[in-house]
């Protein structure tokens, strides 16, 4: 460890912070901590939103530090790393804002599908009491109940040809029902 860094440059700083020297890498931070919390701020508009960036950064920096090959001035590589993490941010939050919207449009999508199944199975319901007792019967055993045509017809001690040609009135008045309200 180096007993006292303050005076080094910053690319010294930088690579004895790559080596593991954490008291040469708390002076970068102590250095360049505001500069990139100003990016951040800038390019994010938002005071929380770049704190976190920044604390983000900091965090993330002893592992980028390793990858740092002193082409530039170590100011000029903590810009390019700030910018990319703040583009970063932006665009994770992009499309978590598009996922999220995505599932309000799903939602919305359910709900309404909901409310059409509603609305269908209240006209059916209504249409339902608008037949005879004998046609209610059969329709709640094969449709409410899921019997077949020959199931009913034994439950209600009819020919299957019988509750067939319920069925049969059955569909026709309910039609007769709708092209009613079609018309109104």
């Amino acid at each position: 460890m180096a007993a006292n860094t303050g005076g080094k440059a910053d690319e010294d700083l930088a690579r004895s912070a790559a080596a593991g020297d954490r008291a040469a890498f708390a002076v970068l931070v102590e250095r360049h901590y505001d500069r990139v919390f100003r990016i951040a701020w800038r390019m994010t508009g938002n005071r929380a939103e770049a704190e976190d960036l920044a604390q983000d950064i900091c965090t993330a920096l002893p592992a980028k530090l390793a990858a740092w090959r002193a082409e530039a001035r170590f100011t000029t590589w903590l810009y390019r790393v700030t910018v990319n993490a703040a583009l970063d941010r932006h665009r994770r939050d992009a499309a978590l804002a598009r996922a999220a919207e995505g599932w309000g449009e799903a939602e919305r999508a359910r709900h309404a599908a909901m409310t059409e199944a509603r609305a269908a199975r209240d006209w059916l319901t209504q249409a339902m009491h608008a037949l005879g007792p004998d046609l209610r019967a059969t329709v709640a055993l094969i449709l409410g109940e899921g019997l077949s045509q020959a199931e009913a017809a034994k439950a209600l001690g009819l020919s299957e040809g019988t509750v067939a040609w319920r069925m049969s009135e059955v569909k026709k008045r309910l039609r007769e029902i709708a092209a009613e309200e079609d018309l109104a």
